[in-house]
């Protein structure tokens, strides 16, 4: 089943929670944890999407080079200049779901428009 979701004057987490419910199959009655499940997430606005408070400057998104002393740190709004609100959901919604073998399955259930 597909399910639309409209990101208009709407929180990041609040939308990430719940694309992370229909990955997973949860709003399905046949729900199985043990399945991929076929319910997709399809998205639309995400240029719309709002964080809330002063998380624009606050919020920092890490990534480490494996390298002693090399963490770097990137605020949200760089973030989102360089990579996008796409990339950005798609983290957010990619560490709610169980890490497991499913997990990179149903992340391609997402589909932006």
């Amino acid at each position: 089943m597909d399910y639309t979701i409209d990101c208009k004057s709407k929180r990041l987490g609040r939308i990430a929670t719940e694309i992370a419910l229909i990955l997973q199959g949860k709003k399905n009655p046949s729900y199985d944890p043990s399945k991929e499940g076929d319910d997709r997430a399809i998205i639309k606005n995400i240029d719309d999407l709002e964080v809330s408070g002063d998380k624009e400057e606050k919020k920092i998104y890490y990534s480490h080079t494996t390298q002693i002393g090399h963490l770097k740190e990137r605020s949200y709004k760089k973030v989102v200049a360089v990579r996008g609100k796409q990339w950005v959901l798609r983290r957010a919604v990619e560490r709610m779901l169980p890490k497991n073998r499913l997990r990179a399955r149903r992340m391609k259930h997402i589909v932006f428009e």
